[in-house]
């Protein structure tokens, strides 16, 4: 049978496509949903997207997705025929080896390509057979970065057509308090404004985006295809104390620090700008805009130099001179009459730079060298490694260097190695129209210094990120983590010293700063933090400390299942398809042009040249059965499941009389079915309780949250309640919710948002969302022959201390086959199982699964009875 290719994007925009565009009529996006979860800045956000194939015969169906390049992938999964294909984190090496082999199978690799400023974009496809489902579902984590006092996250969408069920959620929880919050974007404009619903409440904030068919097609670059656009999330937190914010958890700490009640710094800034026959045209008159607005927004307190280059050396100045109004004019009259022509000559230029830096010293001044360039150098020094050296030993780690280097002609890895050993960054200016407006833009970042030569200490502390910086910016921020040593909170006493405007300065506390938290996330934060700076170092390093700092990297990258340059992901794919080679590019990689199809095939991913794994996943409950969907409070009644008539039977699959693997004796009694993940493993675990038993679902000691829930006779629960804060409750019943607070007792029957005490509750159509401290449930609404129940789902992984049916972490098992029959050893322990399926109604849309059976002692690896209650 002949196959077709579909191409689906869900998550930003596609390169164009190569060929015909798909028939929206063969194939359809049932379901998309993008769920981000933020604390202490670490954003973890995941995308699922659910696509049946209509046509009656066998369709190739490839999942683009963008994410920001700051992020790193840790799992993808796919859900397709009972049957789940996680991704697997090896060495690159390893990972090359097997992608080797693929190749010369006749397989081709896939790709996660650079299409932009700020995102990524990552491919796979897999054959669906006919009118069979397939889910995808990709999780990637980022630290945001403090620019200009705001922080972003960014969403971007472009599905290829409308989606009757597309859902975006973003819960942010920050203990320090949110201070402010916008939405921006071109899917918050015109009528879609309309789809988003803001939540503050002091620490804590929600963002839903719901859109209708019709408001997808209403934005100013939609159309009938559907969205086409960026949602992006701006806040910022409370800074009350100076010495910053520190969390701890676990024996881990995050440190922010980030004053801003401190005088401005005078800078001694000098620009070293190539006029070089490449800069011709539009980018040499971009960058004689941008110096104009740059020197328009020089202080007078400043002082500044300006050289321009090719073979030769052009002053303006030989010395660095005060920004007074009429050197300001003089400079720009200088700046205006930039003309391109002749080679290029980096060394000597910089070496220049660096000279009239260090001859001019000021006491209590901050001393900054930029330079911008659009190629490698091709007169005086040519060799890179000679001018890295040259250009470190005349700096001396007296300031910091930061390089622009212009479009993709330039070798950005040069440049971003000579930035890093001098204490600055490199950044790339985009060919575009705003080009002068990026380069404005990275001054403006760098134009209020506000402490230099800071120094982070933490007693009793080991495995610390950066602790040393150069320099502090107004509206940016520093961020350690590191360990606490023997988790001895007592001795832990962190210290900033620093030079301010006019004296050495300390921030300390007395009294203690650090707040106890029971945020998982922590580790992962100090574990993300400390590989991107090994990956940083590693690229200033050579000979034996490089491959050191380098085997570090990838031990972490593979420990916590980053996507990394060192490392990569297998994707299994079905019979037949074999494994998934993915690639992803560096920084000095141009983006594809315009026009340029891109088709993966069977591959391994990685970053820089990349990588994906799973993070740990949550253990999603489900039921036997065939679920419809009723509403919540202040629903308009029934949704249909699957949207559209002909995916009625097709949105799930009743397959509950697929055979075994082979007979055995064991027998269960009938009630509601869950399912327990297994850790790579395909299938997870499933069992049954009998209906009407009352389960400890979770509960938290050290957070003093608990979560109960009372199940029917064979489907799912019909109340669910969460105790907190000793006397306080949320109860949560099809057609209301009640919440207990301060002896007050109030019903909610539509939606609406609220905070009790540490508890913050938001009730939606379908379901109803509850965070407490650092742990998320979602309470869902599923049916069953007309009869609706809800479903509990974590959405944030709890604590360590954590108990309780959905607190149980991923199985590990080994198949045992004994003659006929099937059993499974966990923890030297063979136990009977039989193959079934079960459906997890931890999805908005549930979706079934094959699992083996097994009973409630054996998969919970203790007696029910430590799960069941008397009372909720």
């Amino acid at each position: 049978m002949e196959r077709t290719v579909v191409r689906v994007s869900i998550f930003g925009l596609l390169l164009a496509f190569g060929g015909a565009q798909p028939n929206k009529d063969d194939w359809e996006i049932y379901s998309f949903h993008i769920n981000s979860t933020v604390t202490t800045r670490y954003a973890t956000t995941v995308i699922t997207s659910r696509v049946v194939n209509r046509k009656d015969e066998s369709t190739e169906v490839e999942f683009h997705v963008r994410i920001p390049k700051n992020a790193f992938i840790s799992k993808f999964r796919m859900f397709m025929d009972d049957q789940v294909y996680d991704g697997e984190v090896k060495a690159k090496e390893a990972a090359q080896q097997q992608y080797t082999q693929a190749v010369s199978r006749g397989e081709s690799a896939g790709i996660v390509s650079s299409v932009g400023r700020t995102l990524e974009e990552f491919k796979t496809s897999v054959t669906v057979a006919p009118l069979k489902k397939v889910t995808f579902e990709l999780t990637y984590e980022e630290l945001f970065r403090r620019r200009l006092g705001k922080y972003e996250l960014q969403i971007f969408a472009r599905p290829m057509q409308p989606v009757k069920d597309f859902k975006v959620d973003v819960y942010i929880h920050e203990k320090a308090g949110i201070n402010y919050m916008d939405i921006k974007g071109g899917l918050s404009t015109n009528a879609l404004a309309n789809a988003i619903t803001k939540t503050l409440a002091d620490k804590q904030a929600w963002v839903y985006f719901y859109p209708t068919v019709d408001q997808q097609k209403t934005c100013d670059s939609c159309g009938e295809q559907g969205l086409n656009g960026d949602l992006v999330i701006v806040y910022d937190v409370n800074r009350h104390k100076s010495l910053g914010d520190i969390k701890r958890s676990k024996g881990y700490f995050v440190h922010h620090f980030a004053p801003s009640s401190l005088l401005r710094i005078p800078k001694n800034v000098v620009f070293v700008i190539d006029q070089s026959g490449s800069m011709h045209g539009r980018k040499m008159e971009q960058t004689r805009m941008a110096l104009l607005h740059i020197l328009s927004d020089l202080a007078e307190e400043d002082y500044f130099g300006l050289i321009t280059f090719d073979s030769n050396l052009f002053y303006w100045k030989r010395e660095l001179v005060q920004a007074n109004a009429d050197n300001v004019k003089s400079a720009k009259t200088f700046a205006s009459n930039i003309k391109d022509r002749g080679s290029t000559n980096i060394n000597t230029a910089l070496l220049e730079g660096s000279r009239m830096l260090n001859e001019q010293p000021r006491q209590g001044s901050a001393s900054i060298l930029i330079l911008l360039t659009d190629g490698d150098p091709t007169s005086g020094v040519t060799n890179l490694e000679q001018i890295q050296s040259n250009v470190r030993a005349a700096i001396q780690d007296k300031f910091p260097l930061y390089c622009l280097g212009f479009g993709f002609d330039v070798n950005f890895a040069f440049l971003e190695r000579m930035s890093l050993q001098n204490n600055g960054v490199a950044r790339r200016i985009y060919e575009d129209s705003d080009a002068d407006l990026q380069l404005k833009g990275f001054y403006d970042e760098v134009a209020n210094p506000l402490l230099t030569n800071v120094t982070m200490s933490y007693s009793s502390s080991a495995n610390l990120t950066q602790t040393k910086f150069s320099q502090y910016y107004n509206g940016s921020e520093i961020v350690v983590a590191g360990q606490i040593t023997d988790n001895d909170v007592e001795t832990f006493v962190p210290q900033v010293v620093a030079i301010s405007r006019n004296a050495s300065i300390v921030f300390s506390d007395a009294n203690g700063t650090t707040e106890s938290t029971d945020d998982s996330n922590l580790q992962r934060v100090w574990a993300y933090l400390t590989v991107k700076q090994l990956l940083d170092k590693e690229l200033q390093l050579s000979g034996v400390e490089k491959e050191k700092v380098k085997s570090e990297a990838l031990r972490l990258s593979l420990k916590y299942g980053f996507v990394t340059p060192l490392t990569s992901m297998v994707v299994t794919k079905p019979s037949e398809e074999t494994t998934e080679v993915l690639h992803k590019p560096s920084e000095d990689t141009p983006p594809l042009p315009r026009g340029t199809s891109l088709v993966m095939r069977p591959g391994i991913l990685s970053k820089g040249q990349s990588r994906m794994t799973s993070r740990g996943g949550h253990s999603h409950p489900g039921f036997k059965g065939d679920p419809g969907s009723r509403g919540l409070p202040g629903s308009s009644g029934r949704r249909d499941v699957a949207g559209p008539p002909i995916l009625q039977d097709l949105a799930i699959d009743y397959d509950y009389d697929s055979p075994p693997i082979a007979p055995t004796t064991l027998s269960v009694a009938p009630g509601v079915r869950f399912l327990l993940q297994a850790e790579n493993q395909s299938l997870p675990l499933c069992f049954d309780i009998a209906g009407r038993t009352i389960l400890r679902l979770l509960h938290l000691p050290n957070a003093g949250v608990s979560v109960n829930g009372e199940l029917d006779e064979d489907q799912g629960f019909i109340k669910i309640i969460v105790h907190f804060d000793t006397d306080n409750f949320v109860a949560v019943e099809l057609g209301a919710v009640t919440v207990k607070y301060e002896q007050k007792l109030t019903r909610y029957t539509g939606d609406t948002a609220l905070v009790a005490g540490s508890v913050a509750v938001s009730i939606r159509h379908m379901e109803v969302d509850i965070t407490a401290g650092q742990t998320r449930l979602l309470i869902l609404v599923h049916g069953k022959n007309g009869k609706d129940f809800l479903w509990p789902a974590l959405r944030q992984q709890p604590s360590d201390d954590a108990v309780g049916i959905l607190a149980q972490k991923a199985v590990v098992y080994e198949e045992v086959h004994q003659g006929p029959y099937t059993k499974l050893k966990m923890k030297d322990q063979e136990i009977s199982v039989s193959r079934s399926s079960a459906v997890d109604f931890g999805m908005n849309l549930p979706a079934t699964l094959a699992c083996w059976l097994m009973s409630p002692e054996s998969a919970l690896r203790a007696p029910l009875s430590d799960f069941t209650l008397k009372v909720l």
